[in-house]
């Protein structure tokens, strides 16, 4: 899943940060359910949050809503200071070789 619109802003100045979020995964019992994704990404518009905290919260977020066998999220952060920041943040299930 491709997440282009995602906004929080930056704790420290309160200036809008925008990304692209990337979203892969394979499923195990449960699936991401697409209004529900887009209404919590949504959430984050008005908060703030550093680039590498705000990947990892929404992986865990995922990962305990759906208990995936393997999730990896990819944030695309667009330029901020003459910087692009990529984080990617992963999960897999304990034996599962991930694809």
């Amino acid at each position: 899943m491709e997440i282009p619109e995602f906004t929080c802003l930056c704790p420290m100045t309160g200036q809008p940060d925008f990304a692209t979020l990337v979203l892969d995964y394979v499923p195990d019992r449960l699936c991401v359910e697409l209004k529900s994704l887009k209404q919590y990404v949504w959430s984050y518009r008005n908060e703030g949050a550093f680039h590498e905290a705000v990947t990892n919260r929404i992986l865990e977020d995922l990962v305990r809503a759906t208990k995936p066998r393997w999730m990896k999220l990819e944030a695309r952060f667009n330029v901020r200071g003459g910087i692009y920041t990529t984080v990617i943040a992963e999960h897999a299930k304990r034996g599962f070789k991930k694809p």
